[in-house]
């Protein structure tokens, strides 16, 4: 059930902002507050400034409201086990980051290894398209010598001496933190998404789930329906092609086989969401721009794997497969040793009416590979989709499979439940936000949040719901409908009473979620709101300050949810987007104790989260670069990586 909401007292709050603020605003009357040498350093090289940069380090507040944070103990931390990378080999890691730029997710380089929760059954074009980053206009090479490190440190063996190690001793923890153009509004790109994924946490908790709903209109007759098979999306932002096919097969088990009408997918729960894949950066095929929407299957991306053979061709495997749609079983392959970096320069794909068409061949240097490619509409993705697996079920359908974004409805009869199917937990959804940085996903939290914040104590009674069981085949067809009859009364009548109608579904559209984020922001924070056209931070018109983040990350530090929220973000130089901290600073004390969210966009870099200091303080951090041309990533990401060394030392 949702946890309760985490409400500071007015005096913690006021001492939020005299610490965020106040601090702020006497540095501001200096101009610049004295940034770390090596991010000064690091920025020159990158042919930056201190005005590209904003930039917080503080160290977290004490819960107890009015005890001060600076008595030369650390605060008692909340923060896991720092991570020891002993074992791993980092240069295994792909390199990755969740650049906004979204590179293809078949690049090597924007591939992060995928973790292992709550991975579906098997393989599937989520599985791994769940790891894909957001890179926008990034193209970062890393050098061999960069990648020749080693990050083990040397093991201490029991008893094979007498001497006894003397530990140095701990650095003292910072008394006051640095507080650099904390106020000026910056691009923040996918350290956005730490805004929707804490509010989804405090307001629905993280064991809440989202439930796809299977009803039926008409009348059954043993295995036939004599009217329309209605899905009810509910916004799960992690349908993957194993879960459809689980609900697609329980609706048959239920003992509907035959559909005598239409299989209606009703998208309504979002309104007006679908965008332009291109416009963001005119990339259609890529899946960090896929839309949102209310029945939202596989990122409504496909995966697409090739295996070159001797004969000058490579053999195409599909995922998920799509009903009345051509996919080339095969393509030719040229000669050309350049690495197989996107899709798009490789194949050049195309999705026709009819077909999926390649205008160029595969370069041998692709070898096996694997690719993804968005679809440009996702409720026909959805559509084709359910058809293929309902067919692969052996199962049969008159009319046609139609997704829409109207409440279905008969006027003969209302609608009546028949199953429905949970979602991934939230706290695993949000893992997957933000460790992978995955865009669609955060837009699918995002529009939720009026829907479910408002009433899921409802829904969760709602669940309680049992339908009556199905009657037996023996019936005959005349005493089968006359039983029918009789049953959908007692049914709807009882669905009365335990809940709304199906018609009833709230529904949610940009406006209303950002108003909502907009609205949980004043009641629980102190700056002034974020400006938001999305939650994903795939805008370059929105804006967020370094107080905004550092005042909801020090918030959620004492939030009984704190632990879902910190484990979603990578581990620095171990794992998710900020994985390569170790590659471009491999003596960083940050590596393993730094828990972070990153962002990157053509002219953006960004890092925020959670630092444990070598003295056992436990920090806030936020460095948000931005320029007006297009900057070198990696350069400019070394200005931030410096922030977290710097940040761990102490």
């Amino acid at each position: 059930m949702p946890k309760p909401s985490f409400t500071p007292s007015p005096l913690y709050r006021f001492l939020s902002r005299i610490i965020l603020l106040g601090c702020g605003l006497i540095i501001n009357l200096a101009a610049y507050a004295e940034l770390p040498t090596a991010v000064q350093d690091a920025l020159s090289r990158a042919d930056l400034s201190a005005e590209n940069i904003s930039l917080i380090i503080m160290p977290v507040m004490p819960e107890t409201p009015g005890q001060p944070s600076n008595q030369g103990q650390p605060t008692q931390s909340h923060l896991p086990a720092v991570v020891t990378p002993e074992g791993q080999e980092l240069g295994d890691s792909p390199q990755s980051s969740d650049t906004d730029k979204p590179s293809d997710p078949a690049q090597s380089s924007d591939i992060v290894k995928p973790s292992s929760i709550d991975k579906p059954s098997d393989n599937n074009g989520v599985a791994a398209a769940e790891n894909m980053v957001t890179q926008v206009d990034v193209d970062h090479t890393i050098t061999g010598d960069q990648l020749a490190i080693n990050q083990q440190q040397p093991s201490s063996q029991s008893g094979a001496s007498t001497s006894t190690a003397i530990a140095p001793p701990k650095p003292e923890p910072l008394t006051s933190g640095i507080f650099h153009n904390p106020e000026l509004p910056r691009t923040p790109a996918s350290t956005m998404k730490l805004i929707p994924t804490f509010i989804a946490l405090d307001t629905l908790g993280s064991d809440f789930v989202w439930q796809t709903r299977v009803y039926y209109s008409g009348l059954r007759v043993g295995a036939q329906l004599y009217g329309d098979l209605i899905i009810q999306g509910s916004g799960d932002p992690k349908l993957t092609e194993d879960q459809l096919r689980q609900l697609l097969y329980q609706v048959t088990k239920a003992g509907i086989r035959q559909i005598h009408g239409n299989i209606i997918i009703d998208t309504s729960v979002f309104q007006n969401v679908t965008k332009d894949p291109a416009a963001f950066d005119n990339d259609p095929l890529r899946p960090y721009n896929a839309s949102p929407d209310g029945f939202l299957v596989n990122y409504s991306s496909m995966e697409i794997h090739s295996y070159p053979d001797e004969h000058g061709l490579a053999q195409l495997t599909y995922r998920p497969r799509l009903a009345d749609y051509q996919l080339p079983d095969t393509v030719s392959v040229r000669p050309d040793q350049s690495s197989c970096q996107s899709i798009r320069y490789s194949l050049d794909p195309y999705w026709g009416s009819v077909g999926l068409s390649f205008n160029r061949a595969l370069p041998n240097g692709c070898a096996e590979h694997t690719f993804y490619v968005a679809f440009p509409d996702a409720k026909v993705f959805a559509s084709r989709v359910v058809a293929q697996l309902w067919s692969d079920l052996g199962n049969t359908v008159s009319g046609a499979v139609i997704s829409q974004e109207q409440p279905a409805q008969r006027a003969s009869m209302a609608a009546l439940p028949i199953v429905s199917y949970p979602s991934f937990p939230l706290a695993s959804l949000i893992h997957d936000i933000n460790h992978h940085s995955n865009n669609v996903m955060t837009e699918q939290v995002t529009l939720s949040l009026p829907i479910y914040a408002k009433s899921a104590k409802a829904r969760l009674q709602n669940e309680s719901i049992h339908t009556p069981p199905l009657l037996k085949a023996s019936c005959t067809p005349s005493r089968q409908i006359s039983n029918n009859i009789a049953n959908t009364k007692s049914r709807l009548a009882n669905y009365k009473r335990h809940s709304s109608l199906y018609y009833d579904q709230a529904s949610s559209d940009y406006p209303t979620a950002l108003q909502t984020m907009n609205q949980w922001w004043q009641q629980h924070l102190t700056t002034p709101p974020p400006n938001m056209t999305n939650g994903s931070g795939l805008c370059r018109s929105c804006t967020v300050s370094a107080n905004n983040l550092a005042e909801l990350l020090q918030y959620a530090y004492h939030h009984p949810e704190f632990s879902s929220y910190v484990d979603s973000l990578g581990v620095a130089g171990v794992s998710g987007t900020i994985a390569d901290h170790g590659l471009r600073l491999p003596s960083s004390q940050a590596i393993g104790r730094a828990w972070i969210k990153t962002g990157t966009l053509s002219n953006v870099t960004a890092m925020a989260g959670y630092v444990k200091g070598l003295s056992g303080q436990d920090y806030v951090v936020v460095g948000i670069i931005n320029n007006e041309q297009k900057i070198n990533t990696y350069a400019a990401r070394l200005a931030l990586d410096q922030m977290l060394d710097w940040t761990a030392q102490h």
